[in-house]
C-alpha cells in the first residue's frame, strides 16, 4: 500500500505560481504522476516521474509546470508557473509499484491515489 496526501493548493491569478506537494508513505512506489480534474471534464494527466526518474509532461503545460522528486522524503513536487483559467482544478497525485517506463499519463496506471487539492486560477 501507498498513501499519499498532496498540499499547496489554493488560489492565485493569471500568471501566478503555486506549488503542490505530495507526500508519500507506505511501500516505496517507484513511478508517481499528477493528474488534474475540472468540472465537466475528464481527469487529465499532466505530467509524471517514471522508474528511471525521466519526467513527461501534457503538452499543455510543457514549459509552464516543472515536476520533481525529493527521494529522500519521499515527496513529489510540481510547480506550476505562468498559471492560466483553464489550469483551474483539483490535482490529484498517483503512484504505483513495479518498474514502469515512458509516458505515463493515464490514470489506470496507477493504482494509488491522494484525496486531492483545488487550485483556482482568476482572470
Amino acid at each position: 500500500q501507498v498513501q499519499l496526501v498532496e498540499s499547496g493548493g489554493g488560489s492565485v491569478q493569471a500568471g501566478g505560481s503555486l506549488q503542490l506537494s505530495c507526500s508519500a508513505s507506505g511501500q516505496r512506489a517507484s513511478h508517481m504522476g499528477w493528474f488534474r480534474h475540472a468540472p465537466g471534464k475528464e481527469r487529465e494527466g499532466v505530467g509524471s516521474i517514471d522508474s528511471t526518474r525521466v519526467t513527461t509532461y501534457a503538452d499543455s503545460v510543457k514549459d509552464r509546470f516543472i515536476i520533481w522528486k525529493d527521494n529522500a522524503k519521499n515527496i513529489l513536487y510540481l510547480q506550476m508557473n505562468s498559471l492560466k483559467p483553464e489550469d483551474t482544478a483539483i490535482y490529484y497525485c498517483a503512484a504505483d509499484r513495479g518498474w514502469r517506463t515512458g509516458r505515463l499519463l493515464t490514470p489506470s496506471i496507477f493504482g494509488y491515489w491522494g484525496q486531492g487539492t483545488q487550485v483556482t486560477v482568476s482572470s
